[in-house]
């Protein structure tokens, strides 16, 4: 089979992209099985999506910052090896779909002549970084994080502590207090502080972890009220080195950050984490701010007059779409995408709006809509006027009217019932029954095709996710209602109750009642939460229980929208966290892998990736040794504590010590050259006694 080269110029990106041709073949071939597949090709971007055959392609764009260049480079690719549509996410990414496997490579080498990259966009990795979208333009902010969020994404970008966790790892960085990144929710969360320090100024951040939403939303933590600048990365490091260590990793509804700090408590956790600071590389790690800052201001561009002006269209736009800067004279412009999606037709007009009126640094937004920043007041009126002409003016943006939502059925392998189809209705409800709530920034609705909360329903102040409900024999599409979630701001936020689950088609007229007892019942200025807090759970449940009575459902409710044949529950295997099924033959070739990849580093004086590919690789050994007999493990705790009882208590693997001592050097070491060498001497020793051993286990029989 022919071989996959590149003519890109970054050996590190070629290199990355021929392994993955690579591994599509071994794949076609029969000689790597599914689940291991599975989990290469999510930390590149590649996902399964709900139809058979094709892929989801998830574009990482960090913080979700781009240029015109970068946004014609992605649309390009989207129309060759794709069906011409964008969707934006909640964490920033494009997504593109319908994508044959076996092009992904050369999707990918397209992608990156603009600097744009798959790498750990899926999977069990640090995920994309994202930060407010008004970032360096924010009036409240006391500094830019887009530095801060630029250094976060390629200081992890390949790290070797974050490509193989037990699941990913979410990080966020807000403007401001206001906390519009929703840090509160993230496995670490920043916002920026700035502290007197003996009379000057020092930069630092308030931080908070082991948040998440999921079917079990919990709240991060605050563990520094106030941590200087240079110290961000370092105690990031810690945090994933940790996680990674002891992370439960079998069963994946336990496996997040969140949980492993409930566990051994916040104080222990960080006890393990400041004894991890003596194995980073970096125990400082000074931000550069002027990379990724505020760009160059363009030349003004004299606007053509805009004739004919619809006054009070525009009115309603300017008061709802656009932001003053902080910079004197300029102002932000908010774009709403309905469900998150665009053509890549639009995407080329936009950037060409944007060449010519705008700062070159597009913001994705995690509320799915676009920020374009530097516009000048004089040129408004045109820009209101072509962004109209591309269907990209309508007013309301990031207000009641914008409703968040995953794609749900309509391509995600979990998706219980439609999401993007009972968006489309509740946003006409909102624009049509409610026209002053897209002046409303205090209620925002958000909708998942499943409790996973792709679409941020637990954080909603009204939110909804895909469910069923059985009537008699069949079943029907239906939403768990949600009320009461929201920002609080300053690293905290409040998780919404469920109140009642109601059938989908009866969405629109559970919104309307509530909306309509808010407006009614309400206090002057009194804003939802605390109307909601000041009525109760119950109280709204009572209000909603008629609209949940399924005793005479008809024969449309049991159709979901978007949809016309009868309603099935249809669940595929969900991928985004990148389970595998481990088995023996695959842990020793990773493990391989892993040591080759120790070696290289240590020749590019990089000790310390060196030291951490040596310790995953005597990690997989030592897995694959327990399950070639059959013995369970959880975490990389256990891994090595078993190993010790089943193999080098018993004398089956001789070692001058116990392996625990051996391999948990690692945390009790500066990342010395000499320690780095010593230390791969040591696993390549110990790994060819592990293989050996592996080898007598197949000839005795005891293979899994």
């Amino acid at each position: 089979m022919e071989s996959f080269r590149t003519e890109l110029e970054n050996p590190v990106v070629e290199k990355d992209i021929i392994e993955l041709d690579k591994k599509i073949k071994q794949y076609r071939q029969g000689e790597i099985d599914d689940d291991s597949f599975r989990s290469l090709r999510l930390a590149r971007g590649v996902y399964g999506q709900r139809q058979p055959g094709v892929q989801m392609i998830r574009i990482k764009i960090p913080y979700g910052k781009l240029t015109t260049r970068q946004l014609r480079r992605i649309s390009d690719v989207a129309d060759e090896y794709s069906t011409g549509r964008l969707h934006v996410t909640t964490r920033q990414d494009i997504q593109i779909h319908y994508v044959s496997l076996d092009r992904t490579p050369q999707l990918w080498e397209e992608l990156e002549k603009d600097k744009i990259t798959l790498r750990e966009a899926c999977g069990n990795t640090v995920r994309n970084i994202t930060a407010s979208a008004l970032a360096g333009v924010d009036s409240d902010e006391p500094f830019d994080v887009t530095p801060y969020a630029h250094s976060a994404f390629e200081y992890f970008l390949r790290n070797p502590v974050g490509q193989d966790l037990g699941r990913k790892i979410k990080i966020a960085f807000s403007s401001s207090e206001k906390d519009t990144a929703y840090t509160f929710i993230h496995d670490l969360g920043f916002i920026p502080k700035i502290k007197n320090n003996g009379g000057s100024d020092q930069r630092g951040f308030k931080v908070v972890i082991a948040g998440g939403l999921g079917s079990t939303p919990i709240l991060a933590q605050t563990v520094y009220d106030f941590l200087p600048e240079e110290q961000i990365i370092p105690f990031t490091e810690a945090v994933i080195r940790i996680f990674d260590r002891e992370g439960e990793r079998n069963n994946r509804n336990k496996a997040r950050l969140k949980f492993l700090v409930k566990a051994i408590g916040v104080v222990e956790f960080l006890v393990l984490v400041n004894k991890e600071r003596i194995a980073l590389k970096n125990k400082e790690y000074p931000i550069d701010i002027s990379v990724a800052s505020t760009p160059e201001i363009s030349v003004p561009t004299n606007a053509p007059e805009v004739s004919n002006l619809a006054i009070g269209k525009f009115n309603r736009w300017k008061d709802s779409n656009v932001v003053s800067q902080k910079q004197e004279g300029f102002y932000a412009i908010k774009i709403k995408l309905q469900t998150g999606d665009f053509t890549t037709t639009i995407a080329r007009q936009l950037a060409d709006i944007v060449d010519g009126y705008a700062a070159d640094d597009i913001r994705l937004t995690i509320g799915q809509g676009i920020v374009l920043k530097f516009v000048r007041e004089e040129h408004l009126e045109y820009l209101f006027t072509q962004l109209g002409t591309l269907g990209l003016a309508d007013p309301g943006a990031e207000s009641t009217a914008d409703i968040t939502a995953c794609p749900g059925t309509d391509t995600c392998n979990l998706g219980i019932s439609n999401s993007t189809g009972i968006t489309k209705e509740l946003e006409q409800v909102i624009n049509t029954q409610y026209p002053d709530f897209i002046y409303n920034n205090d209620i925002k609705i958000k909708i998942s095709g499943c409790m996973n909360s792709c679409g941020q329903h637990a954080l909603a102040n009204i939110g909804f996710h895909g469910s069923t409900l059985k009537s008699n024999k069949l079943v029907a599409p239906a939403l768990q209602v949600l009320l009461g979630g929201g920002v609080v701001g300053n690293g905290t936020g409040r998780i919404a109750d469920k109140v009642i689950k109601i059938p989908s088609k009866r969405g629109p007229l559970a919104l309307s009642t509530v909306l309509d007892d808010y407006k009614l019942n309400k206090s002057k200025d009194e804003l939802f939460n605390t109307y909601y807090d000041r009525q109760g759970k119950n109280y709204f449940y009572k209000l909603l229980k008629s609209i949940a009575n399924t005793e005479q459902l008809t024969a449309d409710e049991f159709i979901d929208w978007g949809h016309t044949a009868q309603f099935e529950t249809a669940i595929g295997v969900g991928e985004c966290a990148g389970v595998t099924i481990d088995l023996v033959s695959t842990l020793l070739l990773e493990g391989e892998e892993k040591l080759g990849k120790a070696k290289e580093a240590s020749e590019l004086l990089a000790y310390a990736d060196s030291i951490y590919h040596s310790y995953s690789a005597l990690i997989n050994g030592a897995k694959a040794l327990l399950t070639g007999e059959q013995i369970k493990t959880n975490t990389q705790k256990i891994i090595i504590k078993l190993f010790d009882e089943h193999f080098v208590a018993t004398r089956k693997i001789k070692l001058d010590s116990s392996f625990k001592e051996l391999i948990l050097k690692i945390n009790q070491n500066e990342p010395t050259p000499e320690f780095a060498n010593d230390y791969l001497k040591n696993a390549q020793k110990v790994y060819k006694t592990i293989v050996k051993l592996r080898n007598k286990q197949l000839e005795d029989g005891n293979s899994n």
